[in-house]
């Protein structure tokens, strides 16, 4: 396959998808033109101006950093179409109407590139009918490319081909979505709205219909349709409210218009609820119009009834008995739902079923095999296993027996008998669809493999479906030759060159086992190894110091044994940075508190773009203790030295204020604005691309000859620097903005970060530093709001202030 080079690409439509999908590609740094009608006033490229300004006040933001949404080129088809010729992919995302969508194609395809591939974003419509706009030497260059909202989170990117589409031109965009963007690409047969929304949204309609008949409320609903059920934790109605009503109602209406009662036997259950209907014309269409199925007032979130035709207080649970029973392995869990006399547990059962019984039915005709299903739920509707991985993992035949017995009863939602290949054939012998030599295809009768593409080459661990992975070599946690191993950490490698260290503690938690192993670890990459990675299969990289590990030694020995742990801790991290061999940090999720030290402490960073870095000990009324200030100051004092000036206070600024705001980047991208990362770190769009890059980082600078820093002083801003600090705090505290406490916890940061009672410029050594964090961090955890503090995240995992 020949290399697909994307050096611009033309985002078309600047509404709610075009202007998020836009964004997307400013976080990976591809240059992107966004596009839209001209303006009847003002600047012609005026709406587009203006959908780019908005993206700076989206919640949860689609930029990594917002200030970068300035990178998108605004343009207007009446002024700038040629602009299009530069482009090596165009992307429409215009509204969901054919014949818009045709009339835009007449009027650009003069203007695309020979080689450049046109996608379209729709959601649902045919893509063979758009093709049908376009001149015939276009229609083999374009396809479907299905983003889920919001296009920077959500995985899933669905690639849908006509009959006249270059296999690889869907290669390439399936290896450009996959390693520049980061998602998960399910190819989608063409049919109405392709794999995720037919089996999602019919499984939502289905959640609705059976809540009706079985007289459960929407809280309860939800409660038991979210994380107990292993999916989103917004459940099924407030799920709905977060898409939008009409976006829903939209989605339903391509069902209901492209499909027949002929052409799926399921159409029936496609009919749009009374109440989503309702709620529609009220103009209550979800979060964005601030109500829908809930609404949120001053005395907390309602829901509606439709009885009454009104809001009532929301907050009821499912049954503790359904709880229990959601917690049984799945062959023990199925069974006791279809056998309950309750309608919740019937109600459970019965959407279940309902998910088993369509995905069987359907599969043949809506994708390649089961597991672009399984996973196009996981990656879209949020999703622990897809209904082919339950129903696989419940014992295979026993559970379509059960489906088939309910069909034959009436019970289901269509009387379709679930298909032959089910109960005999391949299927039947291996106990489901999914096998290590691959998965079903019902449209070819076999088990198909996964696509070989270069790209996935770089994915050593991918995401996989239940009964696919079946050999040690394939589980993160077993792969390699393992080196030494314990209850908190395993070291490993690939391939005696790299040794990997992975902690194994929950949220991966530092503790004094971790940092035991860690030092072992290092000693052995430095006696036998080329270069060391710290990484995790699993998020979080570490949500830093084990605090409940700590209590015991503090309640029997005091300070003086908190102190030793973190002198531990932080000739630990020094270790780190000064090793003979280079350690990469590779992170994604939270690497927060001493997480975020061990990070810093690296000689390199690569991070995952959804990565959540910050110092936030200020939330437990504490100082970060390992290192996390002092290398503020290091960090300082090596910017500064390149200044013309001597002033340290401008190169402290951002880290101090980070700190003592317990600042977390909300993006890679973010927290290397904050310095948490350095401008040479890596940042990778695909998670599953982590290990690749970063053992490819560290062999990289092993090669190259890579030594550590050279140990020498440096200068601080010393005591007139953190007087500065500090009548920074004064304002804040007199505006209100920060507690009693905030501030003398602030003004201990800031007399570390300054290098305590010095003149500025005066040369200090990381170990001096080291001491005054640990001062600091002594001196605060014996007061009380610290404790209350520490005790209040420990029990709720939330942090108090006080």
């Amino acid at each position: 396959m020949s290399r697909f080079v994307v050096k611009k690409v033309a985002v078309l439509g600047a509404g709610v998808m075009g202007a998020q999908i836009a964004a997307h590609l400013v976080n990976v740094r591809v240059p992107v033109v966004l596009f839209d009608l001209p303006a009847k006033e003002g600047p012609k490229s005026a709406i587009a101006q203006k959908a780019i300004a908005n993206l700076k006040k989206l919640k949860p933001s689609p930029l990594g950093v917002a200030a970068e949404a300035d990178l998108i080129t605004p343009a207007n088809y009446e002024e700038h179409l040629a602009q299009l010729k530069d482009c090596d992919l165009v992307i429409e995302a215009i509204a969901e109407r054919m014949d818009w969508k045709r009339d835009l194609y007449h009027q650009i395809a003069p203007f695309v590139a020979p080689h450049a591939i046109l996608a379209s974003n729709t959601s649902g419509l045919s893509i063979t009918a758009l093709s049908e706009a376009l001149p015939e030497q276009l229609r083999h260059r374009f396809c479907g490319i299905h983003f889920f909202n919001p296009p920077r989170y959500m995985q899933l990117v669905e690639l849908i081909p006509t009959a006249a589409t270059e296999p690889q031109v869907l290669d390439q965009l399936e290896s450009f979505a996959t390693s520049q963007l980061g998602k998960g690409v399910v190819r989608a047969k063409d049919t109405p709205n392709f794999v995720a929304n037919r089996v999602g949204v019919a499984g939502m309609l289905s959640t609705m219909a059976e809540a009706e008949r079985f007289g459960l409320s929407y809280d309860v609903v939800d409660d038991l349709t979210g994380k107990k059920l292993g999916r989103a934790s917004s459940g099924t109605f407030r799920t709905a409210d977060v898409v939008g009503l009409d976006t829903l109602a939209h989605v339903i209406a391509t069902m209901q218009t492209q499909l027949t009662a002929q052409s799926d036997s399921f159409y029936a259950s496609y009919t749009t609820p009374a109440v989503l209907t309702q709620l529609i014309a009220n103009g209550a269409l979800g979060q964005k119009t601030k109500a829908g199925f809930y609404r949120k007032t001053k005395l907390g979130i309602e829901r509606f009834d439709p009885e009454h035709q009104a809001y009532v207080p929301s907050g009821e649970k499912g049954n503790d008995v359904y709880t229990r029973m959601l917690k049984k392995p799945a062959g023990e869990r199925l069974q006791l739902l279809r056998n309950s006399e309750g309608a919740q547990g019937q109600f459970l059962w019965a959407i279940l079923r309902n998910s088993f019984h369509y995905a069987a039915v359907h599969l043949k005709d809506i994708a390649d095999n089961a597991r672009d299903v399984d996973l196009a739920m996981r990656w879209g509707f949020g999703m622990q296993q897809g209904p082919f991985e339950l129903w696989q993992e419940a014992g295979w035949l026993q559970v379509a027996k059960m489906v088939q017995e309910d069909i034959d009863a009436g019970k289901a939602l269509s009387p379709e008998p679930l298909p032959q290949w089910v109960f005999e054939g391949p299927v039947a012998d291996a106990g489901g669809v999914h096998t290590a030599q691959g998965s079903w295809s019902a449209a070819e009768s076999r088990f198909v493999p996964r696509r070989d593409l270069p790209v996935y080459a770089r994915q050593l661990f991918p995401e996989r479906v239940l009964g696919e992975a079946s050999a040690p070599a394939q589980d993160w946690r077993t792969a390699g030759r393992t080196l030494a191993e314990s209850k908190a950490s395993r070291s490993w490698t690939l391939d005696d060159q790299v040794l990997v260290f992975s902690i194994k503690t929950k949220m991966h938690a530092i503790s004094p086992d971790v940092m035991e192993d860690l030092q072992a670890a290092l000693a052995l990459a430095e006696k036998d190894f080329d270069a060391m990675v710290v990484w995790s299969g699993d998020a979080p990289f570490s949500v830093g110091a084990d605090l409940q590990a700590m209590m015991p030694a503090f309640a029997l020995q005091g300070p003086i044994a908190i102190d030793q742990i973190e002198q531990v801790m932080q000739q630990l991290f020094l270790s780190v940075r000064y090793a003979q061999i280079p350690v990469v940090g590779a992170v994604h999720g939270m690497a927060l508190g001493g997480g975020c030290e061990l990070l810093l402490h690296c000689a390199r960073r690569v991070a995952h773009m959804e990565s959540y870095i910050g110092l936030v000990e200020m939330g437990v009324g504490l100082v970060p203790g390992a290192g996390g200030l002092t290398n503020v100051a290091y960090q300082a004092a090596r910017h500064a030295q390149y200044s013309t000036g001597t002033d340290l206070l401008p190169f402290l600024a951002n880290g101090f204020t980070a700190a003592a705001k317990a600042t977390v980047g909300t993006s890679a991208l973010e927290s290397q604005a904050i310095g948490y990362l350095q401008a040479d770190d890596v940042i990778v769009p695909h998670r599953d691309e982590l290990l690749f890059v970063a053992l490819t980082q560290a062999k990289a600078m092993a090669q190259s000859g890579w030594r550590p820093p050279q140990r020498k002083p440096f200068p601080v801003a010393g005591r007139s620097g953190a007087a500065t600090l500090r009548s920074t705090l004064v304002n804040m505290r007199e505006g209100g903005f920060i507690t009693e406490h905030d501030m003398l916890i602030a003004s201990h940061m800031a007399d570390v970060v300054c290098g305590g009672d010095v003149d500025a410029g005066t040369l200090v050594n990381e170990e001096y530093l080291m001491a005054l964090e640990r001062k600091a961090f002594t001196d605060l955890i014996v007061k009380e709001k610290t404790q209350e503090r520490i005790l209040g995240m420990l029990n709720t995992g939330k942090p108090v202030r006080n």
